[in-house]
C-alpha cells in the first residue's frame, strides 16, 4: 500500500507540482471558454444555413461537416500551426488551437443542431409561416428555442468531449493541464502528476456528467 501511495499519490511530488498543474488548468479553462462558444455558434449557423439555404449550399455544408468530423483534430492542429507560416500567416499558438478546434467542433455541434431542428414538427413551421413570419423569423422565434430544449443533453455531451479535446493543445506547446502533468511526470520520474490531473478533470467534469444524466432522464420521461 505504501508503494502504491509513493508511486501514484506521492505527497512530496504533489507539493512540488500543484502550482504548475493549476497553471495548466487555467489554460484548459481558457481554451474551453474560447472553443466551446465558437463551436456552438458556428455549429448553429451551419445547421440553420443547411436548413434554409439552397440545395447547393446544403451539399457544400454536408461536405464540410463530414470532412471535419472524419479528419483527426490533432493532424488538423499541426497542419494549421506549422503550415500557416508558409501561407504568410504568423498565428499565435492559442489562435491556431482556437481555429483548429473550432473547425472540428463546429461540425459536431452542427450535427447536434441539425437533429434538434429536425425534431421540431413541420406543422409548427407551417403555422408560423401562416402568420406572415419569414422563414428566418420562424427559425429564430419558433424552431430554435424548441430545438435547443430538445438537444440540451447532446449539447452537454458534446461539450464534455470538447473540454477533453483541449489536451491536444500541448502538441503546439500550449501549457494546458495534461501537457503540464506530463512535463511534471518527466521531471519527477513519478506518475503522481498524471493522477492528480485526472482527479482535477474528474472534479471539473463529474457535475456536468450528472447534469447530463438528469436531462436525459427528463427527456425519456416525457
Amino acid at each position: 500500500m505504501d508503494a502504491l501511495a509513493q508511486n501514484f499519490f506521492n505527497p512530496g511530488v504533489i507539493d512540488q507540482v500543484w502550482r504548475f498543474l493549476l497553471g495548466g488548468l487555467a489554460y484548459t479553462l481558457l481554451l474551453s471558454a474560447i472553443v466551446v462558444p465558437l463551436g456552438i455558434l458556428s455549429g448553429m449557423l451551419l445547421a440553420v444555413a443547411g436548413n434554409l439555404g439552397a440545395r447547393w449550399l446544403r451539399w457544400a455544408l454536408v461536405v464540410y461537416v463530414d470532412f471535419f468530423r472524419a479528419f483527426p483534430p490533432l493532424v488538423l492542429l499541426i497542419f494549421i500551426y506549422f503550415g500557416a507560416p508558409f501561407a504568410g500567416l504568423d498565428l499565435p499558438r492559442l489562435g491556431a488551437v482556437a481555429i483548429a478546434f473550432t473547425l472540428t467542433t463546429s461540425s459536431y455541434y452542427g450535427e447536434v443542431f441539425r437533429a434538434g431542428i429536425e425534431s421540431v414538427s413541420s406543422r409548427q413551421v407551417e403555422a408560423g409561416r401562416s402568420t406572415g413570419l419569414a422563414r428566418l423569423q420562424v427559425m429564430r422565434s419558433i424552431v430554435l428555442p424548441q430545438a435547443i430544449r430538445n438537444m440540451r443533453p447532446d449539447l452537454i455531451s458534446n461539450t464534455l468531449e470538447v473540454i477533453k479535446m483541449t489536451s491536444l493543445a500541448s502538441v503546439v506547446a500550449v501549457p494546458e493541464l495534461l501537457g503540464n502533468a506530463r512535463q511534471a511526470q518527466a521531471l519527477t520520474y513519478n506518475p503522481t502528476p498524471i493522477v492528480i490531473a485526472a482527479c482535477i478533470y474528474l472534479v471539473l467534469l463529474l457535475p456536468v456528467v450528472r447534469l447530463l444524466t438528469l436531462l436525459e432522464r427528463r427527456r425519456h420521461a416525457r
